[in-house]
């Protein structure tokens, strides 16, 4: 884990986007009825309890079952799902 890249992340936490597709497979796999994914989503990121990375080209976020991946490039939101058991 790398302080530097997770401040990075939280810098600019206010760039977080997704695109129409990316909205819907995230309330598809969250099974979220919040209408915000975004907001939904900012608010798991800036849980105390988040473990936040980043691998390659991307952010990970893991908080309680959910995993959240974001380019670090643009911070547009590829996906989120649920851990499978």
């Amino acid at each position: 884990m790398n302080n530097e890249n997770i401040s990075k992340l939280l810098l600019n936490i206010n760039k977080l986007h997704t695109t129409k597709l990316g909205m819907l497979r995230i309330i598809k796999n969250l099974k979220i009825k919040d209408k915000d994914v975004i907001k939904y989503l900012k608010n798991e990121i800036l849980n105390k309890d988040a473990l936040i990375y980043k691998k390659g080209k991307n952010y990970y976020c893991k908080i309680g079952n959910i995993t959240i991946t974001i380019n670090s490039y643009n911070y547009c939101v590829i996906t989120a799902h649920l851990e499978k058991k």
